[in-house]
């Protein structure tokens, strides 16, 4: 027999020459002693709402990254929408408690909560897709819509987790004297859980069987802990049934292209990932929401026709010429690596990718390689901190979009870069935007301004500038002329007249951003919400 908590004593007997009790004159009398509620049982369902509670948390951010970003804004959304709910939960656990404050009454409050958790992934499907649209025709209405559809989704289950709090109390509480004593087991109970489901999901359950999954696992642990104090069998169909909801494989991620097919896709413990080849044998590489292209191949040739070209010229800016020694922050799958190992196959390249698995990728669908090619699987701040090597030339491609980390835009950043530069060296700064926002480009160039005393731009297109800093003269006719002075291949002579013609003094204006302050996201997000509406 386990252990059970004691049962609620009756109302003391009514001493001699006190006035008889209502239920003689027709009222209710004393409410029955609840029946005596196993404390294995209820301190499993505490155990397991506490893990599955963090655990959520952290998948539902999980969840929105690829679509919303994983900023501090969306984290934020997510963290509020989570605190509302539990508050939410806890007013109204407290009422269901002292209606039908029995083990059973809270065990289908725990299996409601895990039929619903089970549901997010599949139910917030629509809406991501929605949010994905949205974010590609720039619609702040549908963006904002789906986001807090999302939420919703999420919030119901964790305000149902939430009632479990009060009702275990009410519960475990039996004496008055004893309320401290249970109340802090209690919690104390739910935190190690909470511990326990943050550790899971973080460390375990996301990079092993993906986001998807990680709230089937958490759903299933609340239907098994739910079922033992329902008291009937029929129950365990609940379990079995979210069981085999993981067998279910995850939706694809990103919008559909025109005439491509996915042939492969992958979540890696950072984002999802996914190769796309067109029907012309191109391949793209598209993360999270699949509205941008992070890396190109075309099996015919190495150049892309986008920004990627120009780092294979912009380095000839300089009077060092053609580079030693590259480092390439943020490599995905490889392109511009790639084409050096063609072009130059004298320069040593060490590329950096965070995302190990892009590097795979890259090897595999993207035909990476080359002869002086070392790649590195690390963050890229620390990673140049701790090299003792100098380069020709440092290039920063580390978007997730839409965003760049904003350690790497700081002027303690581009300190290090400088620290880590030959004379004469530069850095360039691959700089995405909406179309006539220029916000984030010129806090870019005045915070490189702050470091080093030549900057210069080369606008690529509407959206996308390739900020240039060097401690040495940069020149666009030196370009133009060291390609057109033979040696080159006949498509960078032609990509070293088109850049060197193109390339400009850097925007006027904007803020230094350091590391106490840059608030990348804030910018990015303003700058997107002013195109939407029309207010740029």
């Amino acid at each position: 027999m386990g252990t059970t908590l004691p049962s609620s004593t009756p109302d003391a007997a009514v001493p001699s020459g006190s006035p008889a009790p209502a239920s003689l004159h027709g009222s209710p009398g004393p409410a029955p002693p609840r029946p005596p509620t196993p404390v294995a049982a209820l301190r499993a369902v505490v155990f397991t709402v506490g893990a599955a509670s963090l655990g959520a948390e952290i998948a539902a951010a999980r969840l929105l990254a690829p679509y919303f970003g994983a900023s501090t804004i969306i984290w934020a959304n997510t963290i509020a929408t989570v605190l509302v709910a539990l508050s939410v939960g806890y007013a109204i656990g407290g009422r269901l408690a002292d209606k039908r404050p029995d083990l059973c009454g809270l065990s289908r409050v725990v299996l409601g909560a895990a039929v619903l958790l089970a549901l997010v992934p599949f139910v917030s499907g629509p809406f991501l897709r929605l949010s994905v649209r949205a974010l590609g025709a720039l619609s702040v209405g549908g963006f904002l819509g789906s986001l807090a559809a999302v939420l919703v989704l999420v919030a119901v289950p964790v305000m149902l987790l939430g009632c479990v709090a009060p009702y275990a109390n009410r519960l475990a509480v039996d004496r008055v004297t004893d309320t401290g004593t249970v109340t802090g087991r209690l919690y104390a109970i739910s935190t190690a859980g909470s511990l326990v489901g943050t550790f899971a999901a973080a460390l375990l359950l996301i990079p092993v069987v993906g986001t998807h999954r990680t709230f089937l696992v958490f759903a299933l642990a609340l239907a098994l802990a739910a079922v033992p104090g329902l008291g009937s069998k029929r129950y365990l169909v609940v379990p079995l049934a979210v069981g085999g909801l993981v067998a279910v494989p995850p939706p694809a991620i990103g919008s559909d292209v025109n005439g491509g097919r996915v042939i492969y896709s992958v979540e890696t413990p950072y984002q999802y990932a996914r190769v796309v080849q067109l029907r012309n044998g191109v391949r793209w590489l598209q993360l999270n929401e699949g509205v941008a292209v992070h890396s190109l191949y075309r099996p015919w040739g190495y150049l892309t026709g986008g920004y990627w070209d120009d780092f294979l010229v912009l380095p000839l800016a300089s009077a060092n010429g053609v580079p030693h020694r590259i480092a390439i922050l943020g490599d995905a799958a490889g392109t511009v690596a790639r084409a050096y190992g063609h072009y130059y196959p004298q320069t040593r390249v060490d590329a950096v990718e965070l995302d190990g698995e892009l590097t795979t990728i890259g090897r595999r669908y993207f035909d990476l390689r080359g002869p002086r090619l070392h790649t590195y699987t690390a963050d890229a701040r620390p990673w140049l901190a701790a090299q003792k090597t100098r380069y020709d030339a440092i290039f920063l491609d580390a978007y997730r979009q839409p965003y760049i980390p904003f350690y790497l835009l700081t002027r303690e950043f581009f300190q290090s870069v400088r620290a880590h530069l030959r004379p004469g060296g530069m850095i360039i700064v691959n700089v995405g935007h909406l179309p006539e926002s220029d916000a984030l480009e010129q806090v870019v160039s005045a915070t490189l301004r702050a470091v080093f005393p030549v900057v210069v731009r080369d606008q690529v297109s509407g959206t996308s500038s390739l900020v240039t800093a060097s401690t040495g003269a940069l020149s666009g006719t030196r370009i133009s002329a060291t390609t057109a002075s033979g040696g080159f291949a006949p498509e960078l002579r032609r990509q070293g007249a088109i850049v060197g013609a193109r390339l400009a003094p850097p925007l006027a204006g904007g803020s230094v951003y350091t590391d106490d302050r840059a608030p990348v996201e804030w910018l990015t997000d303003l700058s997107i919400l002013r195109y939407a509406t029309g207010t740029r």
